[in-house]
């Protein structure tokens, strides 16, 4: 671990310059530049808001800032781990000329995607001042919520990025699983009402439906999440993580041989 904390020192501003370069060049061409950051996850909560919330009719609180709160936290996770598979490959030009821990690699991805999820948060808190969305001290717990998915999602994506170097097929895989995880997380409605007896047990051990519904627990309900839950999830990050950087490490020197 002192390798690992000696080389996020080193290149930890690398990784906040190539984030920002990759957010500038996502825009660079657009008519509409970061706008389209905010005007994605709107249009999709429109979209859910009324298939789910007037079609089907449901009855959730906040419908709108309930769909808003699980599609960000959603996007980030998805398109992390969607993008570490190939992220090796994708940077060929780069990890096979310099040395460059490949975590970093994703580590910039995190802090991309972060910054646009943290855009759409900033949509959630004006949507809860247009609906006049009673605020307690549970708003507190935005920041840990926020901390365990992140270091989830890191531990993920380096076992993604390491395989993906040696199966070509493994974005297909991911992708499908993705999709799957997707309507079992409970994105555009509530996991323990739609789907009785297991729901329950699918919003304690699905680590992204738990950490969307502590969200909206903590925002929108004025209810503290389970802290054990919080803790047990954190530890099964950094875990994850561990073994994770702990395998990158061993084989990331392979890695340019194979690409």
């Amino acid at each position: 671990m002192e390798h690992f904390f000696k080389d996020i020192k080193q290149y930890f501003p690398y990784s906040v310059v190539a984030a920002r370069s990759q957010l500038k060049s996502e825009v660079a061409n657009s008519y509409l530049n970061w706008i389209w950051w905010i005007l994605d996850p709107v249009c999709f909560m429109l979209i859910y808001t009324f298939i789910f919330g007037y079609v089907f009719n449901s009855r959730e609180p906040y419908f709108p800032i309930f769909i808003f709160i699980g599609l960000s936290m959603w996007d980030f996770f998805n398109r992390t781990l969607t993008n570490s598979v190939k992220i090796v490959k994708n940077n060929k030009s780069i990890v096979s000329k310099v040395y460059l821990p490949k975590y970093i690699l994703i580590l910039t991805k995190l802090w991309v995607n972060g910054f646009k999820m943290m855009i759409s948060f900033g949509v959630v808190l004006l949507m809860m001042v247009v609906w006049r969305t009673p605020v307690s001290w549970t708003f507190l717990f935005f920041t840990p919520v926020l901390v365990v998915l992140g270091i989830f999602t890191f531990g993920c994506a380096s076992h993604l990025m390491h395989y993906g170097v040696y199966v070509e097929d493994l974005s297909n895989v991911v992708s499908i699983l993705l999709r799957f995880t997707f309507y079992l997380t409970g994105i555009f409605y509530n996991i323990e009402k739609k789907i009785p007896g297991w729901g329950s047990l699918l919003n304690r051990y699905n680590p992204i439906a738990y950490l969307i519904t502590a969200m909206r627990d903590c925002l929108l309900y004025r209810n503290a999440p389970s802290l054990p839950l919080l803790a047990f999830w954190l530890f099964i990050g950094l875990i994850i993580s561990s073994l994770g950087i702990r395998r990158i490490y061993l084989e990331e020197n392979s890695y340019v041989k194979v690409i």
